[in-house]
């Protein structure tokens, strides 16, 4: 490929018939298009089935399946024909596989059958379910403390499973639950329970068609949850203003073209997704909002001396929050040339950010990565909320506080006790239940969990889900301390780069997708649930036949993991890995708002979760809502590179045809790059100063403060319309680059967001 033919035409809006043709490939691509076309259509059942592309709320609240690309493409790519069987290995050894892409050993299809690595030939070989499970329950019996076993959780695991898997694990005696949420939203968790008493947002689907003013910060709807694109395009239709703070222009965050929409289809239309779009420095996010809250208060100052209302909700601070003098005290000692500085904006734009706030009766801010991968991503979650506090926009219609969670059940698995932190209530509540005692000491993040491998005192893993060695920083030390651990186990629908880095004994546990039939030992039909981020709980159930009558669910494959390792004395795990409704029942015991749980979740609309927060009941310490005196940073990454030629901010993404590590494709259609996935996105400026045009090649070097070298070859260069300064490019590939030692202060998530980097022309 010449080194500018993968630059091509850029959407002009996101949606339209460019998500139409994309999803007509991916569906002929998985070679089950019939297949993949009737799981579209038929994905409404009187049970539900939930999209496995994202969390984003249902319109219909978990009973129907609305058009979205993403979803289009995660459910063609569970459904291909294509098949990964026992003879696959006898053709390719590990290592050699080891070097093939994330993509290219996606393509190969679905896993059949339970597989066991053998070090002699370096190869996976079949291996029947009963002695996996006796294998794997030896192995973690044998080790000399549960502590030296890490039990990673990814957040495509459904509420059931995740349930039955911390039981397990506490049962067994640890609390090491390395999870995805570490590495994403942990952020939003740690800040929101400080702010209100709970982890969650505040907001239902519906207060988006009630809003006056939508803030979204560091967020790409258009690629992670396309979904909302349509809710954005709603709101600004009806007149409410959507602000956007995001580095890069993004597409979806500009103008969107609805697929379903018959008239624009046709036309060639599209309609704006918002009506003001500002572009921070990377880590500037926290900057401009304290400069939104500056303006606030001279407001209300100068309201107050013209002898009009205050333009801060008394009644609201006075009632229910406390610490507005400290921060107030701590606003106005910061001056604008910091905030100017830090932020990338001018004072003008975000006086105008402020003037739709201060316009607005009802406000609802919510964000994703681009906020949560900071090393003071908790002090900016803080300060947002802090500006909504201001105005009362909490616990009311069209307003609150919405971080967005990716995979489809990230934040059921929290909920679920899916948690390092071991929360008392729930062991209280499991103790009163098992009538037994259960560990209370923290356990690992995904942060202790890579360190306690490296060190040597971690000595298994076990996966539920998900490609950790991808998904983690620092992926070549990863891939070492895996490969030294005396267990390694992976339960997947699919083959990917962590089943290739077997420790001495190593496991592959195929499981059943989300679009496949589950059937129990009575031949009955099961679901499973989910909990998007809007809170509401639904059902899910396939319609597919299974990739090969030899898999098993997640709940099966965990009961058969725990009866093996730690017994039936305290649990029957047979009738609970057999029957989901049993889980179920078993969770309502358990856990508040989960009271008849197998009848609340087959209602058309599923349940919500009830949120105290947003019937303004503050779970916190004060029993108030708080808010947060933080400083700015002393200096963003930005500000330490200010200056230095060759030296930049980076942040990791998606592209359009990925979902987290899972790769659809090679095409990133709204950023314009196609059959390419090692670019760089840099300021034409910034490429001029480099003497670089479009396509030609860099090397890129990480933080090596650590003293390990981190070096990612040969990446091209492409422009883009984002702050000087500032580069991007896509993870899994440069993951490599951010050091495990780099990580939020507070929240222990990857810095992926603002990783210092060093880039040379080749």
């Amino acid at each position: 490929m010449a080194k500018d033919e993968f630059v091509g035409k850029k959407s002009a809006a996101a949606g339209g018939w460019g998500a139409l043709k994309s999803c007509g490939r991916r569906l002929m691509e998985a070679r089950r298009p019939l297949s993949g076309a009737r799981t579209m259509l038929k994905a409404n059942q009187p049970d539900g089935f939930d999209c496995p592309g994202c969390a984003w709320g249902d319109p219909e609240h978990g009973s129907s399946f609305e058009f979205c690309e993403n979803g289009v493409k995660a459910v063609a790519w569970e459904a291909t024909r294509k098949r990964v069987t026992p003879d696959f290995f006898a053709t390719h050894s590990v290592t050699e596989l080891r070097g093939w892409s994330d993509y290219e050993l996606e393509q190969q299809g679905r896993l059949t059958d339970p597989l066991r690595y053998d070090p002699q030939t370096d190869r996976y070989h079949a291996i029947d379910w009963d002695t996996a499970f006796a294998e794997i329950g030896a192995a973690l019996k044998a080790l000399d403390h549960p502590d030296r076993a890490e039990f990673y959780t990814s957040g495509r695991a459904s509420n059931e499973a995740a349930f039955l898997y911390q039981m397990f694990v506490r049962l067994y005696g640890t609390n090491n639950f390395p999870d995805c949420s570490n590495m994403c939203h942990e952020a939003s968790g740690v800040a929101l329970i400080d702010a209100i008493g709970i982890g969650k947002g505040t907001v239902q689907l519906e207060d988006f068609e009630k809003a006056d003013a939508v803030f979204v910060f560091g967020q790409n709807p258009g690629t992670n949850h396309p979904r909302m694109l349509a809710d954005l395009r709603k709101a600004t239709a009806r007149g409410c203003n959507v602000v956007v703070f995001n580095t890069l222009k993004e597409k979806g965050l500009m103008r969107f073209a609805d697929p379903q929409n018959k008239v624009e289809m046709l036309l060639g239309g599209s309609k704006p997704t918002s009506t003001d779009y500002f572009q921070p420095r990377l880590g500037g996010d926290m900057a401009a909002v304290r400069g939104m809250a500056k303006v606030v208060f001279a407001a209300d100052d100068a309201a107050l001396a013209a002898g009009n209302p205050s333009v801060l909700d008394h009644a609201f601070i006075g009632q229910h929050c406390d610490g507005l003098d400290d921060w107030r005290a701590v606003v106005e000692a910061t001056g604008w040339p910091q905030i100017e500085e830090q932020s990338g904006l001018s004072r003008a734009q975000i006086e105008r950010a402020a003037a739709v706030y201060l316009a607005a009766d009802s406000v609802i801010a919510t964000w994703a990565m681009g906020i949560t991968q900071h090393r003071h991503s908790v002090q900016t979650i803080r300060e947002i909320a802090n500006l909504l506090f201001l105005r009362g926009n909490i616990g009311r219609e069209g307003a609150g506080l919405c971080p967005v969670r990716g995979h489809s059940n990230v934040q059921g698995d929290r909920t679920m006790g899916i948690d390092e932190k071991a929360p008392a209530a729930l062991i209280d509540a499991m103790e009163r239940e098992l009538g037994v005692a259960l560990p209370r000491a923290e356990g690992h993040n995904v942060i202790a969990a890579i360190g306690a491998m490296l060190g040597g005192s971690a000595r298994a893993f076990i996966g539920l889900g998900g490609n950790f060695a991808r998904a983690t920083p620092d992926s070549a030390l990863i891939a070492k301390a895996l490969m030294g651990l005396d267990l390694t186990v992976n339960v997947a629908t699919k083959l990917n780069h962590s089943h290739l880095l077997p420790g001495r004994k190593s496991y592959i546990l195929p499981c059943l997708g989300r679009t496949e039939i589950d059937r129990n030992s009575q031949g009955t039909r099961q679901i499973v649930t989910v909990e998007d981020s809007m809170s509401m709980v639904h059902g899910s159930g396939g319609i597919n036949l299974p990739a090969s009558k030899a898999l098993k669910s997640e709940v099966a494959i965990i009961a058969g993991i725990a009866q093996a390792t730690v017994g039936n004395g305290v649990v029957d795990w047979q009738a609970l890995g057999d029957d989901n409704d049993k889980v179920r029942d078993l969770i309502g015991r358990v856990l508040p708002g989960f009271a008849d749980f197998n009848t609340r979740v087959r209602q058309p609309r599923g349940f919500w979760l009830r949120n105290p927060a947003a019937e303004r009941e503050w779970r916190t310490p004060t029993g108030r809502a708080n808010f947060a005196a933080h400083p700015l940073p002393q200096q963003t990454e930005w500000q330490r590179v200010q200056g230095q030629a060759g030296r930049f901010v980076l942040q990791t993404f998606r592209s359009h045809d990925q979902y987290n590590t899972t790769i659809y494709a090679l095409d990133d259609r709204y950023r314009g790059v196609y059959g390419e996935r090692r670019v760089v996105f840099m300021n034409a400026d910034d490429m001029r100063a480099l003497g670089a045009e479009t396509g030609d090649r860099v090397d890129l070097t990480g933080p090596d403060e650590d003293g390990v070298e981190r070096l990612a070859e040969d990446f091209r260069l492409v422009p883009y319309d984002m702050p000087q300064g500032c580069v991007a490019g896509y993870y899994p590939e440069l993951n490599l680059l951010v050091p495990h030692g780099a990580y939020g202060e507070k929240s222990f998530t990857p810095t992926l967001k603002s990783v210092i980097v060093t880039i040379r022309r080749r």
